[in-house]
């Protein structure tokens, strides 16, 4: 073993952290920020929050198709739902295509992301939008907004953890497409049903997608000690493709 070859361990490493610790870093800023602003009751952005609940939420009292199929994606969208999904996805990501450590990232990933949207909740204190005659009720805290957040951060996480399994471009456009609708609706289900600010569900998704960047960097690229011990086919990909480009 050359001296660069033993060298080249610790600068990977020192290069996905450091990419993990950048998307953290930006990530922990835009929300802190946003949450500032919300704390900090600065006038634009409450004056933009209330008008905006106002209109949605009329939009939904008027139109009874659009308020129940809001109420139905409520149920759809909950975190509890969709982290059982998510953990059924890892489970057969890894029992049935052997990317073991890819499915371990994912699920540690997902139970990460809904921990830190319940303890923002907490850290803000944001009181939830009061409507006259409201369409919906939500308990707890309002900003971030939890299923904003954990739908944007399963999405995300579900993408990365499938990518290596759907080999089409085509099929890829689709899948990234059908991630990106399924947040955006139950962004915008949140405001119009008035239990969610539109600064709750902006937070709540730039959070939720930049966990999973940040987990993914840190992840990516990783490889064990004794990655035949690891008997995971996405760990010998990698190191197959690291070998190519140092070649």
């Amino acid at each position: 073993m050359t001296s660069s070859d033993a060298g080249s361990p610790a600068q990977t490493r020192g290069r996905r952290l450091g990419r993990a610790a950048v998307y953290a870093v930006l990530t922990a800023a835009l929300l802190f920020g946003i949450g500032f602003l919300v704390r900090s009751k600065w006038d634009p952005l409450i004056d933009l929050d209330d008008g905006t609940i106002d209109w949605m939420t009329n939009v939904t009292r008027n139109h009874s198709t659009l308020r129940d199929a809001a109420l139905v994606w409520e149920t759809v969208s909950q975190p509890l739902l969709l982290h059982l999904i998510g953990t059924a996805l890892c489970l057969w990501v890894w029992l049935r295509r052997g990317l073991r450590t890819r499915a371990w990232w994912a699920f540690a990933t997902l139970m990460v992301s809904w921990s830190v949207g319940l303890g923002a909740k907490y850290v803000f204190q944001r009181a939830r939008p009061v409507v006259e005659d409201p369409v919906s009720e939500a308990p707890g805290y309002s900003f971030p907004s939890g299923h904003a957040l954990n739908s944007a951060a399963w999405a995300t996480t579900v993408i990365v953890l499938v990518w290596p399994l759907v080999k089409h471009r085509t099929a890829r456009g689709v899948l990234v497409g059908l991630g990106a609708l399924f947040v955006l609706t139950t962004a915008l289900d949140r405001t119009f049903l008035g239990v969610h600010y539109p600064s709750d569900v902006t937070a709540g998704v730039v959070t939720g997608v930049g966990l999973v960047l940040a987990s993914y960097a840190g992840y990516s690229g990783w490889r064990p000690r004794e990655p035949e011990a690891a008997d995971d086919t996405d760990i010998a990909q990698d190191r197959t493709l690291s070998r190519k480009e140092h070649r």
